[in-house]
């Protein structure tokens, strides 16, 4: 008993100290310069920290989409998302965490609520609205947040989870992971709170995020809609939507219909 309590005992212990590196494995992949029609700017969080982002400007008159993405990835993996929603009429601003591609120090639940509300601010700030929101996994921790906030009038949200704590639990159910995680994004528990526009987007094969919680939060946010995706995982919910689902997005998130849908 007391080797088996010893050994419990360290688990817990080592997924305290090191589940940040698990949640956060912050690929260094940057932009080197800014691809065609775009350009890199850098936002000054409130402890003078820069922020990288990639920003393709709105047209006269069109929203602006501030993109949170997932733990592995960089801005540096949606230039081509950002062309596709100019071409719907809307500007773009991926986000990049601290931490990961460009952006220097270590990233954490409140540094990267910290870092989008700076973005998000000064965008106002200087009137690059209306303003949309759009998390995709972990960035929908993010995106839900800066809902709650007030930031945004619309809100997509791609693969949610409801909780970290509820995604780690399926490779540690023995753990109590709601008390060992700091950084929890409890996207259900704050679902019923979110009163902007929102549509959930998720695959019904998704191995990562189960399909179950894209569900779940979707039924938890007021009128809510949810867009399932046969056969899409987790990365290729585009390539299975095919163009119409990111018409469905881009028109949801306020841009024009294009012949493309």
């Amino acid at each position: 008993m007391a080797v088996v309590a010893g050994g419990y005992t360290a688990l817990a212990a080592a997924t305290r100290l090191g589940y940040r590196a698990v949640l956060y494995p912050a690929p260094r992949r940057a932009l080197d310069a800014a691809p065609a029609g775009a350009s890199l700017r850098r936002f000054a969080s409130e402890d003078g920290t820069e922020v990288a982002t990639l920003w393709y400007r709105a047209p006269p008159g069109g929203a602006t989409v501030v993109f949170f993405h997932g733990n592995g990835e960089t801005i540096s993996d949606f230039v081509g998302l950002g062309a596709e929603l100019r071409a719907h009429g809307l500007g773009f601003v991926a986000v990049e965490y601290r931490g990961y591609g460009a952006s220097a120090g270590a990233p954490s639940e409140p540094v990267l609520y910290r870092d989008a509300e700076a973005v998000l601010s000064e965008l106002r700030r200087e009137g690059q609205g209306p303003l949309a929101l759009w998390g995709r996994s972990l960035g929908t921790g993010v995106a839900v947040e800066m809902a709650l906030r007030g930031h945004g009038e619309r809100l997509v949200l791609s693969a949610p989870f409801t909780s970290i704590p509820a995604v780690a639990a399926r490779y540690l159910p023995i753990l109590p992971l709601g008390w060992l995680l700091d950084d929890t994004f409890d996207n259900l528990g704050k679902a019923p709170r979110v009163a902007i526009p929102t549509l959930v987007v998720h695959g019904d094969r998704d191995g990562v995020v189960p399909y179950a919680m894209g569900a779940a939060v979707a039924g938890a946010i007021p009128g809510a809609s949810l867009v399932t995706v046969p056969g899409a995982g987790h990365n290729d919910v585009f390539a299975r939507g095919g163009p119409g689902l990111l018409a469905t997005i881009a028109r949801h998130l306020g841009g024009a219909t294009t012949a493309r849908e």
